[in-house]
This record gives structure tokens, C-alpha cells and sequence, in this order.
């Protein structure tokens, strides 16, 4: 059977289906032609079966209706292969779809629930590996910087751990008198005074123990429980009770490295305290701390403290930290964590609470019993437990200063470091003379208020060892800082003609050689005027010695023999003799005092004369020792000796000076001068009581502005005094003789109690004694052989 093709042609190859039915294609669309034989087979067999044979409908191909029907159809796909007709029959049951829908649903959520969990662990994972890492990274890092800290803290700090001793903050500078009484102590940056273990209350040390410190005694240095303790009691009583640092690790705060509040300041007390401990013994470090801690009331160590707050001082037997009892030392125990809020003296309530959380610890510890917590805290409450040191007597104020000043130069130190330096100097002061000195010129300066004298110094040498005795600047030490004595420039009138006298002895002049005394003009150089000098009276004497000239204190012949034997000679002589300072030009007026010295410096030149002609240079110091009693220096007379003017001329001039004879015609017999025990009034009656040889001589100015008298006696004294005002207004008829010299007299004769009369040394060898006749003068006078 064949088949057209849409363009009408029949297909020339039939196509068959399986069982051999022959299939059409009309326009594009196969049809099957059934064998009607075949079919009648089919039938036949459903007839013989239990199916009824069904036979569709058939149209004829080119029928308006087979046609109609074929406009809609669509062209189908060809298949390949073969096409089987079957039931189209439901292959699952009915809600599979959904249920399989929900399955897969719940599967996928399950799987991404799982994939979460998975990443969720890979994370956990992955953060906790980096964690070890970066905690084994950060670990390492701190524990290479922590070493490198207690490398570079050691190096920093641990070469000054073997000598903690000696870089401690040094004792207050203190001052002691030629007898051993303190006269002066440094202040001005904070009291300290250190005193030895065995020196120091137990009670106290107990005391500082127990509220710092409970295991002190057996700790390495540092304490983790007590830091632990210490946080936990601050927390339960809301305020700081104790603090964590530990008393070693207080020392090397206060000495090493500093007070900062840092975490690395207190990991540096932390690294240090073990080697302090390996170097030092319990007892070591608790009297270092013990002598060195801050106590309120600008007061360093216990013995400072004990004066501050209980008018505590040491005595010969015993220190005041040696002293503290249970109250007492309980009290300054609680300052120490906070001393401007525990002051007893501003805040006495916070300081007993303080001080009852301290007789506390020290009960819990066993340090004391129930009924002495209670004794000392009764004691507290008393009216006068507190109580001030008395301020020490500042009479000494010029001589003070003078030995600080001294100290800046002998140790080649600032005054400013003199202050915590821990030094003790033993000075050449005697403080029980220089206070009957004091009364004394007080009195005399009393007498002449009328005469306009309101002031007067005075200054007292050992002359044999340059040790000054007494260095009293002005009478009102107290209220008076200037110091005429020894900063003053005063002209020293007649009191200087010495040393030109001494200066032509040298040359050969004798005291018993003449002179004239009269009118007399120097020719003056360098354009100057001629000058015609007056003697003080305005009298003249004639023909006279050199030695009634001087002890007569004549002008005249004193111009005259500075003339002859130069003023640059005398002045030199001055200067080597310790006239080290002057004020003015020289000239030959300088023979009568017309240069401003010192009166320190001309007492201690005049020394010269006494002591035959060697200068012990004048001091104030003459040990220095550190706080641990080790010497630092020592004055040597020997060493700061020299010799100035020969012996020979020495005892000539003291032969002279103390010639009362030659200056009665001037002064009287019975002048100040002359070393009398009894009073003016009853020598003049012929009673002078017991009389002392001393070499002396007057100054007063021609302004009368200045009033001196320097002497010495063979005992080694040698006293001079200045009278006058100390803004230099003239006084009203004062002259040497009723001015200084009363004082000079009355403070010698004090200098001189207790010691034997004995007289000036003989003449040493080279000097003769001769009777000589001059034209219109003989004199029995000394005379030095050359």
C-alpha cells in the first residue's frame, strides 16, 4: 500500500508496523491501515475472550470531516524507533508527590543544618587554633619582654643593691659644738636622723611590722599572700587597711626606684627584693626603712619623728626611737601609709582610728596583750600625748653660716646640697663662752645707747690651732642676719698700724729708736694734693720712741715709718698675716686703717704675733664625719701653718703691745686694755685685783663711725671686737677705748677663768735688750741682731 507525500505524490516506500499493518502518510501525517482481516481476527479472538474487540470510526481521507479534523492537529515530532500502544496506568499512589516533596524539604534543610553545623565547627576550630597560636605568640612575646625587663631592671638597678647602704637619703647636716651640744640642724628639706637597730624601741619596730608587714621575718622579700590580704581587708572595710608592698619593697621604692604609681615600678620592687634580702640581714633592711620612711611633719625615720610628735631627744644614755612605748609607736606606725591624712596634729580622729587598726594587728599578731591595746588607746586620748620638740637656740645663727660656707669649700659641694649630705662636723665653737660674750656686748652697748652705738661683733681665736671660738656677728643674732664679723667691711682705724710697726721691726727699726712726733706734709703723688696729717688730740709729742708712738696710737709716726719702709711692704705683711680681703685703695694712709677688712681676718692675723710669727689659718670646722660615724675630714693645724714674721719681730710687737706703761699718757693706767679682774674704779684706787699679761691695740676712725680693739693673751686667745652702727652713722665721743674695748676686756677675762697667769714667752734668740742714747733720747728697748 502506498502513501501520498503533502504534494499529492505517493510515498514509494510503504512503512509497516510490527505485526505488519501498513502505515500511511497523507499530507505529512501517517495513518495505519488495518488489515480488515486481521481486525476480523482480533474480534473474533476478544469474542472468544473477555474483551470486546473496539473498531474506531473511520472517515474517508478526503472527507470535509477527516479534513476538518486534520486542521487542528499538530504535526508531531517523528519518533524514532517504534511505538507501542499501552495503558497510560498510575505508576506510585496518590500523595506520593507531596510526601516525596516534604521529604526532600525536610533532607535539604537537614543537610544544610548539617553543612552549618560542619562550617560552625570549622570555625570553632580554626579560631581555636589560631587562639593557641596567637596566646602561644602573646606568650611568647611577654615572656621575652618580662626577661628583657628584669634583664634591663638589674642592670639598671642591681650594681646599687650591694651599696643601698650608702645611696640612702642622707641624714639632716648637724652641727655640734667644741663640748658635743648640737647647735644647729638642717631643716629646710626634712628632718632625718638615723640611729643603729639597737637603738630603736622594739615596740615600734613591731608595731611597723605588723600593720606593713606580718611576714617580714620570713618572706623573700615580696609577699603574694599579703598582697592577696592586703586587697581583700581594703575591699571588705571600704578603705586601704595595709598595703600590698612589703617593707623591703617600700626601701627599694623609696631609695631605688622612686614613687611612681606604675605596674612597672612595682614589678621593679618585686625583681629587686630577693637581692636585697640575699644581701642584707632582716634586721639591716628594717633599720634602713626604719630611719629612712616619710612620717608626716617633714620628718624622716623614727628618731625625727619621735621629737616631732612626742618631744622626744636624745641623750647621752639613749636615743628617742629607743624610747617610743605601745602608744606611741602604734601612733607613727599608722602615719606612714598616708601621712598628710594621719596626721595626728591635723587630723586627730583619722589618726587614732589609724592607730586603733594598728594596736589591731599588733593584738591579732601577738605582739601585745588585750589590756595594753587598751592602755595605749586611753593613752592617745590624753590631752598632752602629742607634743613638740623645742626649737633649738639659734644663738649661734653667724657662726652657722660661717661653718656652712666653710663646708661648700672644704668638700667643694653647693650650700643646697649641704642640707640631706648625712654629715655630722664637729665645730670649733664654744657655745657657753660666745653666750657670755653675747651678754656681755649686749650690756656695754646697752650703756652707750646715749653715745648713738647700737651694734657691736665680736670674734674670739684659738690662736694656736686657728680654731674660732666665737663668732658673734651682731648682738641680736636672732633678729640680725648680717654678719659685721666676718662679711663686713669696717675700717680698722689705729687697730692696723701693727702691721706696718712689724713689717719695719723686720727691717731692723727697734721700738726704742726715736722719733719726731710733729707737723709734718707728704708730698703725694700722681697729681695729688700734699697731705698734712693730725694726730687724734691734734697734740704733738716731740722726740719719742717708736714704741710710745704706737702704743700712744700717734699718726704722725706712723705716716712717717710707712713712708720708710713702703706701704706696699706693710700691706703685704697684712695679707700674709690673713688680712685675705680688703676694701679701698692702698696708699699710705692704709697705716691708719683708711682699707675696709674683716674683723675676723685681723683677729686672726693679730694671733700671729702671739703664737711667734706662725699663722694657723682660721676655721671653723674640725671634723667631718658621715651618719655611720666614718671620718671624712679633719682640720690640721700643721698642715695650715706658716710662718709670717720672724719669731724675733713677733716678740718684739708683743713686747710692745702689752707695754701698759708706754700707753698711760694716752688711755690712762687703768684703760680697758690692761687685763685687770677688778673694776676701773677700784684699780684707779690702787686695787686692780689679779692682772693677766695681754697684748692689745685701739682703732677708731676718724669719723668715728668704726670702734676696734684686737688683743691676745699667752694663753692662745685672741679676741677682737667692733662697736658701732650697722648703717654707719657716726657714733657720738666714742673712741676705741670706751667703744669695743670694754668688751674686748670683760669677754678675755672670761676666755681666761680657769687658766693659770703666766706671762708672753722670752725673747728668742737674735734679740737683745740694750740701753741706747739717741741725741735728745735714751730708751732701753729690744733690738734684733741681724
Amino acid at each position: 500500500m502506498r502513501v501520498e507525500n503533502h504534494s499529492g505524490r505517493l510515498s514509494s516506500q510503504p512503512k509497516f508496523d510490527v505485526d505488519g499493518t501498513e502505515i500511511m502518510q497523507v499530507d505529512g501525517t501517517e495513518m495505519m491501515q488495518v488489515d480488515e482481516a486481521k481486525m476480523t481476527q482480533v474480534a473474533n479472538g476478544h469474542k472468544n475472550g473477555s474483551h470486546k474487540a473496539v473498531i474506531p470510526a473511520k472517515l474517508p481521507l478526503h472527507s470535509q470531516a477527516a479534513v476538518a479534523q486534520r486542521l487542528n492537529d499538530v504535526p508531531e515530532k517523528p519518533v524514532a524507533g517504534f511505538m507501542y500502544s499501552a495503558p497510560h496506568l498510575r505508576v506510585h499512589p496518590t500523595g506520593w508527590r507531596t510526601k516525596r516533596h516534604v521529604k526532600r524539604k525536610k533532607l535539604r534543610i537537614n543537610l544544610m543544618h548539617a553543612a552549618l553545623m560542619e562550617h560552625r565547627s570549622t570555625l570553632t576550630l580554626r579560631n581555636l587554633a589560631i587562639g593557641v597560636f596567637t596566646l602561644m605568640v602573646v606568650s611568647s612575646i611577654a615572656f621575652a619582654t618580662f626577661a628583657s625587663f628584669i634583664g634591663a631592671t638589674q642592670q639598671r638597678f642591681g650594681n646599687e643593691v650591694p651599696r643601698l647602704e650608702d645611696i640612702l637619703p642622707g641624714d639632716s647636716l648637724r652641727l655640734y659644738d667644741m663640748h658635743g651640744q648640737q647647735i644647729y640642724e638642717a631643716t629646710d628639706q626634712g628632718l632625718q636622723i638615723s640611729v643603729p637597730f639597737s637603738k630603736i624601741s622594739r615596740t615600734m619596730m613591731n608595731a611597723q611590722v605588723a600593720i606593713e608587714d606580718q611576714n617580714f621575718w620570713k618572706n623573700p622579700g615580696y609577699d603574694i599572700t599579703g598582697i592577696v590580704r592586703a586587697a581583700t581587708d581594703d575591699l571588705t572595710r571600704g578603705h586601704v587597711v595595709s598595703g600590698g608592698s612589703t617593707i623591703t619593697q617600700q626601701l627599694i621604692k623609696n631609695v631605688l626606684v622612686g614613687n611612681r604609681e606604675t605596674v612597672l615600678r612595682k614589678l621593679q620592687e618585686i625583681i629587686l627584693a630577693p637581692d636585697v634580702t640575699r644581701y642584707y640581714t632582716k634586721e639591716q633592711i628594717l633599720t634602713m626603712y626604719l630611719n629612712t620612711t616619710y612620717y608626716g611633719e617633714q620628718s624622716y625615720g623614727v628618731e625625727a619623728a619621735a621629737g616631732t610628735y612626742y618631744g622626744l631627744q636624745d641623750t647621752p644614755t639613749a636615743t628617742a626611737a629607743s624610747r617610743l612605748d605601745v602608744a606611741q609607736s602604734a601612733m607613727l606606725a599608722g602615719i606612714v601609709s598616708s601621712p598628710s591624712a594621719h596626721d595626728p596634729y591635723l587630723y586627730p580622729h583619722a589618726a587614732l582610728d589609724r592607730m586603733k587598726e594598728v594596736l589591731h594587728e599588733m593584738y591579732l599578731q601577738g605582739y601585745i596583750t588585750a589590756s595594753q591595746r587598751a592602755e595605749a588607746i586611753y593613752e592617745a586620748q590624753q590631752p598632752h600625748f602629742l607634743k613638740r620638740a623645742a626649737t633649738p637656740s639659734s644663738l649661734a645663727t653667724h657662726f652657722n653660716y660661717y661653718v656652712l660656707k666653710e663646708l661648700t669649700k672644704v668638700l667643694h659641694v653647693k650650700m643646697s646640697d649641704l642640707s640631706r649630705s648625712g654629715l655630722v662636723v664637729s665645730t670649733t665653737l664654744d657655745l657657753p663662752f660666745q653666750n657670755q660674750v653675747l651678754k656681755i656686748a649686749q650690756q656695754q652697748i646697752g650703756a652707750l645707747r646715749g653715745h648713738n652705738v647700737t651694734d657691736a661683733a665680736e670674734v674670739a681665736i684659738d690662736y694656736r690651732t686657728g680654731a674660732i671660738r666665737t663668732l658673734l656677728g651682731n648682738i641680736n643674732p636672732n633678729q640680725n642676719q648680717f654678719d659685721v664679723a666676718s662679711e663686713g667691711f669696717r675700717q680698722a682705724g689705729s687697730s692696723f698700724k701693727p702691721f706696718v710697726y712689724v713689717t719695719a721691726f723686720e727691717q731692723g727699726v727697734s721700738p726704742g729708736m726715736p722719733v719726731l712726733d710733729g707737723p709734718t706734709t707728704f708730698q703725694m703723688c700722681c697729681g695729688l694734693p700734699p697731705f698734712t696729717p693730725h694726730n687724734y688730740g691734734g697734740s704733738y709729742m716731740g722726740l719719742i720712741s717708736w714704741r710710745t708712738a704706737l702704743q700712744n696710737s700717734l699718726n704722725i709716726p706712723a705716716l712717717k715709718l710707712n713712708a720708710q719702709i713702703g706701704y706696699e711692704n706693710g700691706l703685704a705683711t697684712a695679707q700674709k698675716m690673713g688680712i685675705t680681703e680688703y676694701e679701698g685703695t692702698p696708699n699710705l694712709t692704709l697705716v691708719l686703717g683708711s682699707l675696709g677688712t674683716h674683723l675676723l681676718d685681723e683677729t686672726s692675723a693679730y694671733g700671729s704675733f702671739g703664737n711667734s710669727g706662725v699663722h694657723v689659718q682660721k676655721h671653723s670646722i674640725n671634723t667631718i664625719k658621715n651618719s655611720q660615724g666614718r671620718l671624712i675630714y679633719q682640720f690640721n693645724p700643721k698642715a695650715n701653718s706658716q710662718l709670717v714674721v720672724t719669731p724675733q719681730a713677733a716678740f718684739v710687737m708683743t713686747n710692745v703691745l702689752s707695754d701698759n706703761v708706754a700707753r698711760t699718757p694716752e688711755f690712762g693706767k687703768c684703760s680697758p686694755l690692761w687685763l685687770y679682774s677688778a673694776t676701773m674704779t677700784q684699780c684707779y684706787s690702787g686695787n686692780p685685783g689679779t692682772v693677766r699679761p695681754a697684748a692689745a691695740k685701739t682703732g677708731t676712725t676718724n669719723d668715728f663711725k668704726d670702734s676696734l680693739t684686737v688683743g691676745y693673751t699667752p694663753d692662745g686667745y685672741v679676741i677682737g671686737v667692733w662697736a658701732g652702727n650697722d648703717n654707719n652713722s657716726q657714733m657720738v665721743d666714742v673712741n676705741g677705748i670706751m667703744g669695743a674695748a670694754p668688751i674686748w676686756h670683760d669677754a678675755m677675762l672670761v676666755a681666761e677663768q680657769g687658766h693659770p697667769v703666766k706671762d708672753f714667752p722670752g725673747p728668742p734668740s737674735g734679740v737683745v735688750n740694750k740701753t741706747m742714747h739717741y741725741p735728745g733720747l735714751t730708751t732701753t728697748d729690744w733690738y734684733i741682731q741681724n
